[in-house]
């Protein structure tokens, strides 16, 4: 009876025990597309804000004892009430204090608006490139660590001219990504010199788009721009138009820029330009890329390293504010902003050491500083990327300026 009193006893610590460890977790949300037109980019997306996550955990997590948990919902990408759906849960269910995400543009705004700024919770989306975003009334709640495609626009027709493209005709998806980037791309591009013979929106998921590359051919241009998703609409649109030879060069964005190109289009999509947000030559760009390929997936895949810094930067906030979501916006631009003492990718201890000591810190990350200005936009680079064999491969930085 002893014997059994004892192991009910021990039965109840256990319990007790797991409880007041779940009671510690700190819950931060994933946002993204795992489902949808960016499914097949979304692996190393998430693989890096997990590795953000265990780094800070193997080191003691927040205040030294609260572990990160990382709540991962499907926004789809392309549905901006499951997108609400989905942060709604995050923050009124599992009451994360804080947000990776979305991915997708029109995912990150149905998600702020619905969720994430009745909630008072900080959002840092590594891949939502609207300028719709920059212009969003979030109450300082809604950050990224990509660069706007009103940027991008400009980078894009920069390499498209320096190719010695003159005439192009532009699909785009018609949602927030695609028609900010559609229009600053058409801004940049005619003041290049160039021409945008027709610049058209599409509806995502439909199964043949031939009538509207059709009329996009018929305009006489030799390229096509294609501003939408590689698992969706770009994807189909790239592969129907090369089986129908409509053109005989294929320009993307970000959104288009992954290995699923080559099981579309196989070799046939060879030559296929691109840009999408990069990394500048830091030391945390290195020290991001050792630890990924450690862990196991690709440091250059699109937008992971803009996943890991979103995640450590929040975990820096979060260190700063003592795992609370009240006043996390303003130790998030204070983590990531000169002056201060400077913290690279995975150096958890020491920066949490010299916040506990009150000092100042700056966070240089694996894809940037990230200097948040007021609309909680950064600078950036980006890259230029070519398909050669049926796969995107990265050319080098992409030019900022026409040449």
């Amino acid at each position: 009876m002893q014997g059994s009193f004892k192991a009910v006893l021990a039965i109840g610590a256990a319990i007790a025990a797991t409880n007041a460890g779940l009671a510690d977790e700190l819950k931060v949300g994933f946002l993204g597309g795992m489902t949808g037109p960016i499914e097949s980019l979304m692996p190393p997306i998430l693989a890096g804000a997990r590795l953000a996550v265990d780094q800070v955990n193997e080191a003691g997590g927040i205040s030294g004892k609260n572990p990160i948990k990382l709540v991962v919902g499907d926004t789809t990408c392309a549905d901006a009430t499951k997108a609400a759906d989905a942060a709604d849960r995050a923050v009124n269910v599992e009451n994360v204090v804080a947000i990776v995400g979305a991915m997708c543009s029109g995912a990150t705004i149905s998600a702020a608006h619905n969720a994430a700024i009745p909630g008072g919770i900080v959002m840092v989306s590594p891949a939502s490139t609207s300028p719709a975003v920059t212009t969003l009334e979030d109450k300082d709640l809604v950050f990224r660590t990509t660069p706007s495609d009103a940027f991008q626009g400009q980078v894009l027709a920069n390499v498209v001219k320096s190719k010695g493209i003159d005439q192009v005709a532009v699909t785009y998806v018609n949602n927030d990504y695609g028609k900010g980037f559609a229009g600053s791309f058409q801004e940049a591009f005619e003041k290049t010199g160039g021409k945008v013979l027709a610049s058209e929106a599409h509806e995502d998921g439909k199964a043949d788009y031939r009538a509207e590359i059709g009329s996009l051919a018929s305009t006489g241009a030799p390229a096509l721009v294609v501003l939408a998703y590689i698992d969706g609409s770009g994807g189909t649109i790239v592969k129907q138009a090369i089986e129908g030879g409509d053109f005989s060069q294929f320009i993307g964005g970000d959104g288009m820029v992954g290995d699923r190109i080559g099981e579309l289009a196989g070799e046939q999509a060879d030559g296929m330009i691109a840009t999408r947000p990069g990394a500048p030559e830091l030391p945390g760009t290195e020290i991001f890329g050792r630890a990924a390929k450690e862990t196991g997936f690709d440091p250059q895949a699109t937008f992971a390293s803009q996943s890991y810094d979103a995640a450590f930067l929040l975990a820096l906030a979060l260190e700063k504010t003592g795992g609370k979501a009240e006043g996390l916006n303003e130790a998030l631009r204070e983590v990531a902003t000169q002056p201060g003492e400077t913290i690279l990718p995975g150096e958890w201890e020491k920066a949490a050491e010299l916040i506990k000591e009150g000092k100042e810190i700056n966070y240089e990350g694996a894809s940037g500083s990230h200097e948040f200005d007021e609309n909680g936009d950064v600078p950036g680079v980006f890259d230029e990327m070519v398909v050669k064999s049926g796969k995107f491969e990265r050319v080098g930085p992409a030019k900022t300026e026409s040449q």
